[in-house]
């Protein structure tokens, strides 16, 4: 599935593997380095650049956007790296690739749109701590762990 939207922009920041990098502390931080795994000049981050997901030979030769055209999905990549997602940051890679298979990048980024934005800014709310980037940045700077939600 090759990404021909509307909403191109934001889908673009759609990685193979279903991760929405919109919503990633390294996108959302104010220093950004991350422009996202679909976005330009990815050399700044080392995550993408060293992501085994985003550089499967087995994605590349089923020249599809996502992983979900692969004969291998979900490879055991994507298994553990859903699981610590689903553990650990409230969201699911494979829930998120079912839906864009199912439904289409445009419906995926309505609701995304709808599940994370924040309700006193606008904002995106950020999967890894459950913070708005704009209006909770205070809070973000006083948490001894950056990368986790308080439940």
């Amino acid at each position: 599935m090759v990404i021909k939207s509307k909403q191109n922009q934001l889908a673009r920041l759609i990685a193979p593997c279903g991760m929405n990098c919109g919503l990633c502390a390294a996108y959302l931080r104010e220093a950004k380095k991350c422009p996202g795994c679909r976005g330009g000049n990815i050399d700044k981050s080392p995550a993408c650049i060293n992501c085994r997901i985003k550089n499967c030979s087995k994605l590349k030769k089923a020249k599809s956007s996502f992983c979900y055209a692969c004969d291998s999905y979900p490879c055991e990549r994507v298994k553990h790296l859903d699981a610590r997602y689903r553990e650990h940051y409230h969201m699911s890679m494979i829930e998120n690739l079912r839906y864009i298979q199912a439904k289409g990048i445009d419906a995926f980024m309505r609701n995304q749109k709808k599940k994370w934005q924040c309700p006193t800014c606008d904002g995106m709310i950020c999967c890894h701590n459950g913070l708005c980037y704009k209006c909770d940045i205070m809070k973000l700077k006083a948490k001894k762990r950056k990368y986790r939600w308080e439940d």
